[in-house]
């Protein structure tokens, strides 16, 4: 065991039960000409995480405990979508359109895959997921299970979405949730600190979050 000086107050880290979860750190959210630069927003702001997001990840791969990675993505037919998602609001490109890293959001493009710096090395799970969570329509219960995990610290994109949904699906199932503030970001910062505090409100009531730095102490690396 080991204690993590995480907020709402310490929580004791159970380290073979405990797995890093990456959401959504693709070339599409991420990266200029992407899906979401089609919608307006400013991807700097997201790429200002891959430092510490990559520091996290290593922190994890030198404990020796696993690190999964999801990516929202879609069937080449579109079958997976349903149209309240495609045809949402007004955006330059959509989901299955093409773009300048293929066409938006499907499996197999290049701008549906991770960012470079933030790869999965060969045993690292990727989750294909076609919603904002995790959990639906996808293996990522059964993962979890499999590695016996119990704990899951979350980073990645965006924080309000599907991180946020993510660790509420997993809060339900019985997991304990902790959110790595600093290796997390929204295209809105005031989503990303209103979702931080929904998060540890009420005595953890979703879960408790933590900097990359505290997360790293605490598992000794």
């Amino acid at each position: 065991m080991a204690t993590l000086a995480a907020d709402p107050f310490p929580i004791e880290l159970d380290l073979p039960a405990l797995g890093l979860v990456v959401i959504d750190m693709q070339r599409d959210f991420v990266e200029a000409g992407g899906f979401g630069a089609s919608l307006g927003n400013d991807v700097g702001l997201l790429r200002a995480i891959i430092p510490t997001t990559a520091r996290l990840i290593a922190g994890f791969r030198e404990a020796g405990l696993p690190v999964i990675h999801t990516r929202e993505c879609h069937r080449p037919d579109l079958s997976d979508l349903p149209p309240a998602k495609r045809d949402r609001g007004n955006p330059a490109l959509r989901i299955g359109d093409e773009g300048p890293m293929g066409r938006i959001l499907i499996a197999g493009e290049p701008g549906a895959d991770i960012i470079p710096e933030l790869y999965p090395i060969e045993g690292e799970t990727v989750i294909d997921k076609p919603g904002k969570g995790a959990f639906y329509a996808t293996p990522f219960g059964e993962v979890l299970k499999a590695k016996g995990l119990r704990q899951l610290v979350f980073a990645g994109v965006t924080t309000e979405v599907c991180v946020q949904t993510t660790m509420r699906e997993a809060n339900d199932r019985g997991f304990e949730c902790i959110l790595a503030t600093d290796a997390t970001e929204s295209y809105f910062p005031a989503f990303k600190q209103a979702a931080i505090e929904m998060i540890r409100a009420q005595g953890a009531i979703v879960g408790w979050t933590a900097t990359t730095d505290q997360i790293r102490e605490a598992l000794g690396v």
